[in-house]
């Protein structure tokens, strides 16, 4: 057998850009509850899938999503948060109106994102599957 490269690639590019990206709804209102954080997971790997990145773990809390992801470095991670988020923010307004009247929009302008080269990648997804234990 032989062994496989933990690496993935482009046409220019081979790569391991594993990234811990946080971001909060406006004013931290606890809005993703009650079938909300489920469709939000959706529609993520959605968006995840048809730019040809992979989402490693996620968790969706009352008020902050946490996603540990790989993208292409070319495309970039700030492409992918603004898509992430741009989508999300439309999906869910349409299918869940009690946003629209709670949020002038759904998600702050800001998030957090580190990349994890530093720590072993078990140590982050262990982080993110317990934070609904915190």
């Amino acid at each position: 057998m032989a062994n496989r490269t933990p690496y993935k690639t482009n046409k220019n590019v081979a790569y391991d850009c594993k990234y811990h990206v946080v971001w909060t709804p406006k004013y931290r209102r606890k809005v993703l509850v009650n079938g909300v954080e489920q469709r939000l997971k959706e529609i993520l790997q959605e968006v995840a899938d048809e730019l040809q990145c992979e989402i490693v773990e996620l968790e969706v809390m009352p008020d902050h999503v946490h996603i540990l992801c790989e993208v292409d470095p070319q495309f970039g991670i700030h492409r992918l948060v603004k898509r992430f988020k741009g989508r999300s923010s439309r999906v869910l307004r349409e299918e869940f109106p009690r946003l629209k009247s709670r949020l002038p929009t759904l998600w702050t302008h800001a998030y957090f994102v580190a990349t994890v080269g530093g720590a072993p990648l078990q140590v982050i997804k262990q982080y993110i599957e317990n934070q609904k234990n915190v």
